[in-house]
């Protein structure tokens, strides 16, 4: 099979199994608890089980793991199906481990038979003494040697409700002295009366993620069962599930979780910005949520290629988040709107324009050779950024002062003749002429300058407010940082400015990018309206990460 680039170790796994005839085709499923809303990290892992079973033959099932009723919710089931289909991705199967209760409940019944599985009354603080540590052996439960009898008997009972919560638990039997802890009788069900999202009430017993997780892999006959590196240790209980109980053989790899500087990707500290109030939701545009990131301009390009980029390996290591913000500089450069749009504005009045009003045309996007022109607005009246004009311009200084020439952007050359200023100092208002024969395309002056500024026509401004973001935490390594990870917000990571747009924005289409001149790549948010039109900016237009990957 061709590549374009080396095969990462999980490829070179699978090409090997189909080359030697084991599989046919292969099954991978992406498997998220729905407790929270998916995160960049996640991202990965769609793009690798996906993305495998779009170069060899086979399919991805999508798999709940909603084995906790107690933290897990229909919206974020919802919420993990739009994010994987605006990923790119379509699943072939939706799948749930509770689907599979009733089997699930029967395997253990087996376990039960075979002599591997007993009922434990123990507490789980005493369970977790008799543990041990990894260099001395635990201790036998006082209930390890009930006969199979009883534990079957106690086990239809907890499945029948007769016991409280935490009173019981269903445990393996395998080896308390075994050198991998995890092998030392893990718990396979615990008693939990809770509502469960899709089974409701029916039942009040629930499997442990060890042994939901493997069983279901072998019931969808899942070939490649792909985790991050924390799972290593669980790997061995998962295959000797599958052997004591003679069912199909799925394998467990594993791959090491990519961390991101600057951010916080753990479900619970999430949650808690959410709920104290931090951030405005699981899609507020500071979270590194999917929806988050869509709703902050992000496109499913930039993300896959960040994923790409960033690769699979057998090691953990941080990934500066600046390698996401040129991904996604790199595909909007290709594909956004080029707009004008003036913050912090003064007037700038044409003394010598006699037409009234104009309509000039501009590029959409000088990166697209089909990207076409918009329809301008010009006026002897405009905004300009304050920062454009200098009222005692320094040497190198190539916009607007007294005497300097200027162009427009898609418009005219100007000549700055004059200024106002108010009571306090503040300059209001810039005189200048325009020269008739300089208008771009059709440039006859024989003028040349070095700046070009960019306006909104004053008379047929739009106003908008611009939603500037910045990194929601203000230290490199969150997750090391001493004391309460809440402490290290960066208050500064949101300012909103109301500005002056041009007029195209109120007609143009919500899904559209945008490159507003000068300012950085921006996207409608989901609060706009024509009466009130909002954008986020997704990244500026400086970019540090490429910088630095040239020394």
């Amino acid at each position: 099979m061709s590549e374009e680039k080396s095969l990462n170790f999980i490829e070179e796994i699978i090409e090997n199994d189909l080359n030697s005839g084991k599989y046919q085709s292969i099954v991978t499923r992406f498997p998220p608890e729905p407790n929270g809303y998916l995160h960049i990290g996640h991202a990965s892992s769609i793009c690798l089980n996906f993305g495998l079973t779009k170069k060899y033959p086979g399919y991805t099932n999508l798999r709940f793991d909603d084995t906790n009723p107690t933290t897990e919710e229909t919206e974020y089931v919802e919420s993990i199906k739009e994010d994987i289909r605006w990923m790119g991705f379509e699943w072939k199967n939706e799948l749930y481990a509770s689907d599979y209760f009733q089997q699930l409940y029967d395997f253990a019944v087996v376990l039960i038979k075979k002599g591997l599985a007993y009922v434990d009354d123990s507490t789980s603080e005493a369970i977790a003494s008799m543990k041990g540590t990894p260099t001395e052996p635990g201790k036998d439960s006082p209930f390890r040697n009930r006969s199979v009898e009883e534990n079957l008997d106690l086990f239809q009972r907890m499945k029948n409700g007769e016991f409280p919560d935490g009173s019981r638990t269903l445990r393996a039997k395998i080896d308390m002295a075994h050198i991998n802890m995890l092998m030392r009788d893990p718990i396979l069900y615990r008693i939990k009366h809770a509502h469960h999202h899709r089974t409701g009430d029916a039942w009040c017993i629930y499997p442990m993620y060890d042994f939901a997780h493997g069983q279901s892999d072998s019931i969808e006959n899942i070939t490649h069962s792909i985790c991050t590196l924390e799972f290593v240790p669980h790997r061995e209980l998962y295959d000797w599930l599958i052997t004591q109980l003679a069912i199909y053989p799925s394998h467990q790899y594993e791959f090491a979780r990519r961390n991101i500087n600057y951010t916080v990707t753990s479900k619970r500290k999430l949650l808690q910005l959410v709920n104290e109030g931090h951030v405005s939701g699981w899609d507020d545009p500071r979270m590194p949520t999917i929806s988050g990131l869509r709703r902050r301009g992000f496109t499913p390009e930039s993300i896959r290629d960040f994923c790409d980029r960033i690769g699979v390996a057998k090691r953990e290591n941080m990934v500066d988040v600046g390698l996401l913000e040129f991904c996604v500089r790199e595909h909007l450069n290709k594909v956004a709107q080029r707009r004008m749009v003036v913050t912090n504005p003064i007037k700038l009045v044409i003394t010598n324009y006699d037409k009234g009003e104009e309509i000039l045309h501009s590029e959409n996007n000088p990166e697209d050779p089909n990207g076409g022109t918009r329809e301008v607005p010009f006026s002897n009246e405009l905004w300009i950024d304050r920062e454009d004009f200098m009222e005692e311009p320094t040497k190198k200084y190539f916009r607007l002062g007294p005497g300097l020439s200027v162009r427009l952007k898609s418009a005219y050359i100007i000549t700055c003749e004059s200024f106002e200023k108010d009571a306090s100092g503040n300059i209001t208002t810039v005189f200048s002429t325009y020269h008739p024969d300089s208008k771009s395309g059709s440039d006859t002056s024989g003028m040349h300058v070095k700046g070009t500024l960019h306006w909104v026509s004053a008379k047929h401004a739009v106003p908008v407010v611009l939603n500037e973001y910045d990194r929601l935490f203000n230290v490199e390594d969150v997750a090391s940082a001493e004391g309460d990870f809440k402490d290290y917000i960066n208050p500064n990571s949101l300012q909103s400015v109301n500005a002056y747009a041009e007029p195209a924005l109120v007609n143009d289409e919500k899904e559209a990018r945008f490159q507003f001149l000068r300012k950085g790549y921006f996207y409608q948010d989901t609060t706009s309206t024509k009466d009130k039109l909002v954008f986020n900016r997704t990244v500026t237009l400086k970019d540090a990460w490429a910088k630095e990957q040239k020394k």
